[in-house]
């Protein structure tokens, strides 16, 4: 029965998880190309402003997805982090550029980012995973040496 409960929340999450996916990014990619194309030259075709929505909007989950693999690894973290903060704050920005000025038209136009990045950090990071420790190396136990006539043998002197 318990197993049954974990399978319908898992289920449901994954369903909760993927629909916040597709608002968000859609909700993100459309900004992020609206404030493209009203910067862009004249001229510059429309797929320009979809083209810099996807790099912008996917290079966070990359390197989201690099930082997961450095740790595993123990390498160095510090680039994609970089770039993780840059591409999100891109994102952000372009959530805010086309937001009313007001207070409101800056955090409901900002919630598409926020959730995005919130998606990727939750589905990314999960649950920690259990980490068996490191085996302890064992010396096994001294063996007594004995004389030959029989008597252990405690020290050793030398002349």
């Amino acid at each position: 029965m318990k197993l049954n409960a974990e399978r319908a929340e898992s289920l449901a999450l994954v369903a909760i998880l993927a629909t916040v996916a597709v608002a968000a990014g859609w909700a993100s990619f459309t900004h992020v190309h609206d404030w493209t194309m009203r910067h862009a030259p004249a001229g510059t075709p429309d797929a320009f402003g979809w083209v810099n929505a996807v790099i912008s909007e996917l290079v966070p989950v990359a390197a989201l997805l690099t930082i997961k693999r450095r740790r595993r690894t123990n390498a160095p973290i510090g680039y994609p982090l970089f770039l993780l903060v840059s591409a999100g704050s891109l994102s952000l920005a372009a959530q805010l550029a086309v937001a009313q000025s007001s207070p409101s038209g800056w955090l409901l136009s900002a919630v598409p980012a926020l959730a995005f990045m919130a998606l990727i950090k939750l589905v990314f990071t999960g649950s920690p995973v259990a980490q068996t420790p490191a085996p302890v190396a064992v010396m096994p136990p001294p063996v007594p040496v004995t004389r030959s006539n029989g008597v252990p043998v405690i020290g050793q002197v030398t002349r």
